[in-house]
């Protein structure tokens, strides 16, 4: 299944044809593959912390997922040593 993407903008073209020499030995088609898979893995890490979809993740009510885990002030914080 091919299909066709005509691109008219000289500056465009331009920068496909740089970026094609340097990057993929002058494969035009590669170059933009390239440039869209990068534009997509930013995208992509910019989601979700929790999961893929949103609501991927149920958390119970009352859970506070930015509280500190500890409850109390760890040793190697206050300077305090523990005697064993």
């Amino acid at each position: 299944m091919a299909n066709v993407v005509t691109i008219n903008r000289p500056e465009v073209v331009a920068l496909i044809e740089e970026a094609a020499k340097k990057l993929t030995q002058g494969n035009k088609t590669e170059a933009v593959a390239l440039a869209v898979r990068r534009l997509l893995e930013q995208n992509a890490r910019a989601g979700s912390l929790f999961g893929a979809h949103r609501g991927s993740v149920r958390v119970r009510e009352g859970v506070d997922l930015i509280s500190p885990a500890l409850d109390v002030q760890p040793d190697a914080e206050t300077g305090r040593e523990i005697e064993r």
